[in-house]
């Protein structure tokens, strides 16, 4: 069964892809909650149509995400935790990391981050999403208080 998402949908696709689903998903699923509608030959017409009003548009959101990008690759984060030897008391996760990047002056959403749950001192890595074609590798190290 072809869709088209209305809105970005985890581990499916973003915003006015076409995916082929099984057919219980989408249409007792996504259809219903209003994540996507059905892929028709007319929809997919309408869809194209918007896809090339909006590529300039995009062009722009793309060129200010890539200089986002190239910002949070040049930040040196350090996120205190109290901790008892390597281990720490508590976990920490992307709520942590989103107040260090605020810290910085950098406002970026949790959901667009991924970093798992970290328990233990050192240097790790994480993902930020902040476009479809601009993922950045955000190194960062968790110190003890």
């Amino acid at each position: 069964m072809e869709i088209i998402l209305k809105q970005d949908v985890q581990n499916l696709g973003f915003k006015d892809d076409v995916v082929t689903v099984k057919p219980g998903y989408g249409r007792n699923f996504l259809i219903p909650q209003g994540f996507a509608t059905l892929a028709t030959p007319s929809a997919k017409k309408v869809l194209a149509e918007n896809l090339k009003q909006r590529a300039f548009k995009e062009q722009k959101i793309v060129n200010d995400a890539k200089a986002i990008a190239e910002s949070l690759k040049q930040l040196d984060i350090k996120i205190t935790a109290k901790a008892g030897g390597e281990k720490l008391f508590g976990s920490i996760t992307n709520i942590d990391i989103v107040a260090a990047l605020e810290k910085t002056g950098h406002s970026i959403d949790r959901k667009f981050i991924t970093s798992g749950t970290i328990k233990r001192l050192g240097k790790y890595n994480a993902t930020v999403r902040l476009h479809r074609e601009v993922i950045v590798d955000l190194p960062y190290e968790i110190v003890a208080e």
